[in-house]
């Protein structure tokens, strides 16, 4: 029987969490470094090839090819944790998602095992995708997505201060243009939506029952 949520097929127009861990859990991004490679990965593939910010001759990895992902998939959240990630994707046509998370899984294992001389898969199996059915579950997602970080920040310590995490997008604290806010702000004020957007992540409260089934194994 195939695991849970092992999708090998997505539907276009579809709302997916997506996520993985490190093999037998262990650590994904031992340093700075490789927060960065990897969220550089995500830059690059969902950007248009002709972008400015793809022409900065400081970036730590060379540039490839182009996929031109950005006209495939959207990126709308995500986070970086030391083990696992969490990735919250629009995917616009039927292979799009598969076609980028390809690329971003083989790109990542490749530089990390490279970088630390290893060999052998770093992923714990495929990735794990879950298909977002109601406008709830949506912006739970996205919530859930922006409140990992809290048990890795000290007591108290704002959510917007971890620097692996779209979470300051949405508060107006950073600009990545690779990153989509406004299908969930689409769900909050017009007037003030970081605002609204900051009270709905940050306030505790158990999540509704149907999102269990959304979120990490």
């Amino acid at each position: 029987m195939p695991a849970k949520n092992v999708i090998k097929s997505f539907v276009e127009g579809g709302y997916y969490h997506i996520y993985n861990r490190g093999v037998a859990k262990q650590n994904i991004f031992p340093t700075e470094k490789d927060y960065r490679t990897f969220l550089y990965f995500l830059k690059e593939y969902l950007l248009p090839p002709e972008h400015q910010d793809l022409k900065n001759p400081k970036e730590i990895i060379p540039r490839r090819k182009p996929l031109n992902c950005n006209k495939q998939v959207h990126l709308l959240a995500y986070c970086l944790m030391p083990n696992h990630f969490h990735l919250l994707i629009k995917n616009l046509v039927e292979r799009g998602m598969e076609k980028f998370m390809r690329a971003l899984a083989t790109s990542y294992s490749g530089y990390f095992n490279r970088t630390y001389q290893r060999v052998g898969p770093l992923f714990q199996g495929r990735y794990k995708a879950v298909l977002i059915e109601r406008d709830e579950q949506f912006v739970y997602v996205s919530k859930y997505i922006h409140q990992n970080p809290k048990e890795l920040l000290a007591k108290d310590g704002p959510l917007c201060s971890y620097p692996y995490s779209s979470y300051p997008n949405y508060l107006g604290k950073r600009k990545q243009d690779w990153v989509d806010t406004n299908e969930i702000f689409a769900f909050f004020s017009q007037k003030f939506p970081q605002q609204e957007y900051k009270v709905f992540v940050e306030e505790l409260e158990e999540y509704p029952k149907d999102i269990a089934s959304l979120l990490l194994e």
